[in-house]
């Protein structure tokens, strides 16, 4: 058993309600549980909300449902991200009133085609009115520890990049958003997926350039249909079952390698697989292949 005490501890789960919840998206809640309550902490739900045109009407209370029924019972209100508009948008106006993000008009066939894939810094100095908004990436982060996979790296060229903070279409985007609400809800460690890893990279630059308190992280193995191809809504997952939950939770504890419970209901379930979990069971890869 591994359990620290450590009531400072605060996670969360941050899903977008772009469809319903699937097996991939049960890894991502029930590892971030089971980590917030064996450290006596908190565990935050908020809903990403911040992209209208991939959203699906009634996905948002579709996935507080499913969360209940599963036992995943969150502390504190749901936060949307709709509801923080404001806030994004005051950083945003603070960082260009100080130089310290400008507008860009490159789009991504340019970047593709002339820059090699990687933002070049072209409209830095070109001080246009209007477009997508980039920061000026001066706390630029190569690499973090991650508190189950170790030392994390990326390109030199990839964490100098000037990252987008609002869309063209005047969207905010998903690395501006995520640290604002994580520093606002005072997230001491964030546990998702490993496909964010290199977005933990700039995350990190961010949460430097804005002077926030920097958290921990920790990224869970992705299931994987087949080597790069990960269950998610894009891909058109099965959503998961919502009237044998106590099926997918075992097979879920199965995938982060902890030891089976011995009971059927999703809140005993959980509570027994909280007392028995243990961080290093959880495999160190990126990727596991299931359904083979």
């Amino acid at each position: 058993m591994n359990i620290t005490t450590s009531p400072a501890y605060v996670g969360r789960f941050a899903p977008s309600p772009s469809g319903s919840l699937h097996f991939g998206s049960l890894i991502a809640a029930l590892g971030s549980f089971l980590r917030a309550r064996s450290c006596n902490g908190k565990w935050l739900l908020r809903i990403e909300d911040i992209d209208p045109p991939r959203e699906i009407e009634g996905t948002a209370d579709d996935i507080r449902r499913t969360l209940e029924l599963y036992g995943l019972h969150w502390d504190d209100k749901v936060l949307y991200q709709s509801q923080r508009f404001n806030a994004y948008q005051a950083c945003i106006d603070q960082l260009l009133a100080q130089g310290e993000a400008y507008f860009c008009q490159c789009s991504r066939k340019t970047i593709q085609e002339q820059m090699h894939g990687l933002y070049n810094g072209h409209c830095r100095q070109l001080a246009l009115p209007e477009g997508a908004v980039r920061i000026y990436n001066q706390q630029q982060v190569a690499s973090f520890d991650d508190l189950l996979l170790g030392k994390i790296q990326v390109t030199s060229d990839f964490a100098s990049e000037d990252f987008i903070i609002q869309r063209s279409d005047g969207l905010y985007a998903y690395q501006l958003a995520v640290v604002l609400d994580d520093a606002y809800q005072e997230v001491t460690e964030i546990v998702r997926g490993a496909d964010l890893l290199e977005a933990s990279c700039r995350q990190l630059s961010l949460y430097r350039q804005l002077g926030l308190p920097l958290p921990q992280f920790l990224h869970l193995p992705l299931a994987v249909l087949k080597p790069g191809f990960k269950l998610s809504k894009q891909n058109h997952a099965e959503a998961l079952d919502k009237k044998r939950p106590h099926i997918a939770l075992q097979q879920a504890l199965a995938f982060l390698g902890q030891p089976p419970v011995t009971v059927d209901m999703p809140e005993r379930m959980l509570a027994q697989a909280v007392a028995q979990f243990d961080l290093q069971r959880i495999p160190k890869q990126t990727e596991i292949l299931i359904g083979s």
